[in-house]
């Protein structure tokens, strides 16, 4: 089977965020008030192809850990469903 996967990679609680916070500080000027708690991250998609779900899911955690993410200053969270068929 074919899954289409989305991973979100975004810093640990208590991890420095520059990125997060220098758009944090620029939002009022551009006239966006009452904003807080900026977090940049990251989204990743791909294909998978897996014996099942619980497979896809195993082999995406693996790659996760060992390459998408550091585990130690970054979370990651998996999105995985069954790919849409594709025309063509």
């Amino acid at each position: 089977m074919t899954f289409d996967v989305v991973v979100h990679v975004s810093l640990r609680p208590g991890i420095a965020d520059p990125q997060g916070a220098t758009i944090e500080r620029a939002l009022p000027a551009l006239g966006f008030e009452g904003v807080s708690g900026v977090g940049v991250g990251k989204a990743i998609s791909f294909r998978v192809d897996a014996a099942d779900e619980e497979s896809a899911r195993s082999l995406v955690g693996d790659l996760c850990e060992r390459f998408l993410s550091n585990p130690v200053i970054e979370d990651s969270s998996i999105s995985i469903s069954p790919a849409a068929a594709t025309v063509g």
